[in-house]
């Protein structure tokens, strides 16, 4: 997918708002935007200049993209349920966020990767199926455009919506393990009239904790975009 093996640092964050994983993801694009000359020039991204963030959202929260905001009295409504309400800067509709999801937001370098947007989504979906493999998930799949994300039948286990500026990338993909599905039910997942939500805890009959899939993420991850994984704690450094 690149033209050589890159780093891309690793930054667990644990449990946390969803707002301090995109105020990480924030410093990680800037961070790999100065690691860059100039727009036209090439581009001598130094090890370990993309990153991927990874997080457990603390307290539930509904975001949506470029389309699909709540109404008024849809909005209160989400509130008086305990959620916050985030507006993200990504494609999809309204989506949940909660404990027992993985978030994964990844920010790479699309222009240095030689990688079209809609194949890094592709990508994406890609590092999942082999995440379900491994856990012993084989009926998951992607669907041809324009649904994104993957699916077990009709219903979707791993929501993905991104945002690309200047070949840079953010945000990501949202991994439902072990996740409150009841959440789900207060609106209409990423704009999908008909279509259900799903876990891996469901799917597999057993609870499976965020913890217990990070690491098979990662490798898959590893494999997907053909990248030596480096752990960082400093989106800065």
């Amino acid at each position: 997918m690149c033209p050589r093996a890159l780093s891309v640092r690793v930054l667990r964050l644990g449990a946390v708002p969803y707002a301090e994983a995109l105020r990480v993801q924030e410093r990680c694009v800037a961070a790999l935007r100065a690691a860059r000359r100039g727009p036209g020039q090439p581009v001598p991204v130094p090890v370990a200049a993309e990153s991927v963030v990874l997080s457990e959202p603390l307290q539930p929260v509904y975001t949506w993209g470029l389309r699909g905001a709540p109404g008024a009295a849809a909005a209160a409504a989400l509130r008086a349920r305990g959620a916050a309400l985030v507006a993200a800067r990504r494609g999809g509709h309204i989506t949940f966020h909660g404990p027992g999801q993985l978030l994964a937001f990844p920010v790479l370098d699309l222009r240095r990767r030689r990688l079209p947007l809609r194949a890094y989504v592709a990508g994406l979906e890609a590092l999942v199926l082999r995440l379900c493999r491994r856990l012993g998930l084989g009926a998951a799949r992607a669907l041809p455009p324009p649904y994104t994300g993957v699916w077990m039948g009709d219903s979707k286990l791993c929501a993905i919506g991104v945002h690309c500026g200047n070949h840079i990338t953010s945000h990501g993909l949202a991994l439902n393990c072990c996740t409150d599905l009841s959440w789900f039910e207060h609106i209409v997942p990423c704009g999908l009239e008909g279509k259900g939500v799903t876990s891996l805890s469901r799917e597999l009959g057993q609870h499976v904790a965020v913890s217990q899939v990070l690491q098979p993420f990662l490798d898959s991850f590893q494999e997907v975009f053909e990248c030596t994984l480096v752990s960082s704690e400093d989106p800065g450094d």
